[in-house]
């Protein structure tokens, strides 16, 4: 049994990502779900003067211990004009300084989703070339367009082929938990 932890990219409360981690580990069994809710976890904005001032916030050095804690993880990505999150970005940013290996040897399922028909990739592509600095392993990934048409809170992927693809993404990665 592998500890997996779940969370989205993303610091909104109505997070379309969420929902999608959200449904993706109802999907597991036989493992330890870690899901949190990132819209919970405020961070300041990275600067090397906040770090010397103020140093590293508590939920920040829990956030590092839940992902070395962690033997994988379920990540889905929010999109801003083509690149991830600021939210996103600054997390990483804050996790690298205090460790910067913080991943290692952590499996991923990388995902994204947006209201648009491309699904996020272009902020999927980046968080997939950066998170392997970090030392994490990407199994598979996912992308599921048009957020709104494409899912449903209670049915989850509505549509079959994108359903379908969720499904073997997810599959890749449990495989490289045995």
């Amino acid at each position: 049994m592998a500890a997996i932890l779940a969370l989205a990219g993303s610091n909104s409360s109505t997070s379309v990502n969420y929902k999608l981690v959200k449904h993706t580990v109802s999907l597991v069994q036989g493992h330890e779900i870690q899901l949190l809710d990132m819209s919970r976890y405020p961070f300041p904005m990275f600067s090397e003067d906040e770090e010397k001032q103020n140093g590293y916030i508590n939920s920040l050095v829990e956030l590092k211990h839940d992902f070395q804690r962690a033997n994988a993880a379920v990540i889905s990505v929010s999109e801003h004009n083509g690149s991830p999150s600021a939210y996103f970005k600054n997390v990483l940013d804050w996790l690298s300084r205090l460790e910067r290996k913080f991943l290692q040897d952590t499996k991923v399922l990388l995902m994204a989703t947006s209201p648009g028909g491309r699904g996020a990739v272009g902020s999927l592509g980046i968080v997939e070339a950066l998170l392997p600095r970090f030392g994490a392993e990407i199994v598979a990934t996912f992308s599921l367009p048009s957020f709104h048409q494409n899912f449903d809170n209670e049915k989850g992927i509505v549509d079959e082929d994108l359903r379908d693809q969720h499904q073997k993404a997810l599959n890749a990665f449990l495989e490289s938990l045995k």
